[in-house]
């Protein structure tokens, strides 16, 4: 098994916080100001160099308006 911050699963999650950060309009600095983060925190999350824990991810769905348990099923079923 790959080392997680690397796995096809940490990159789609990767990706699809890409599409919701988008959808909401929002540039990577945008997101850092709105989480409290630098924007190379964005860039290492959204390259899939970071991984996400669970809390950072229910964050991440308050800031950008989707459901961290939506985005999880998703993965779980890819």
């Amino acid at each position: 098994m790959p080392k997680s911050v690397t796995s096809p699963l940490q990159q789609k999650l990767a990706a699809m916080l890409v599409e919701h950060r988008k959808a909401a309009g929002l540039r990577q600095v945008d997101l850092a100001e709105k989480m409290g983060v630098y924007q190379s925190w964005v860039t290492h999350m959204e390259s899939g160099q970071r991984r996400i824990d669970v809390v950072e991810l229910i964050e991440l769905g308050k800031v950008l308006g989707f459901d961290p348990v939506d985005v999880v099923r998703k993965l779980s079923r890819k």
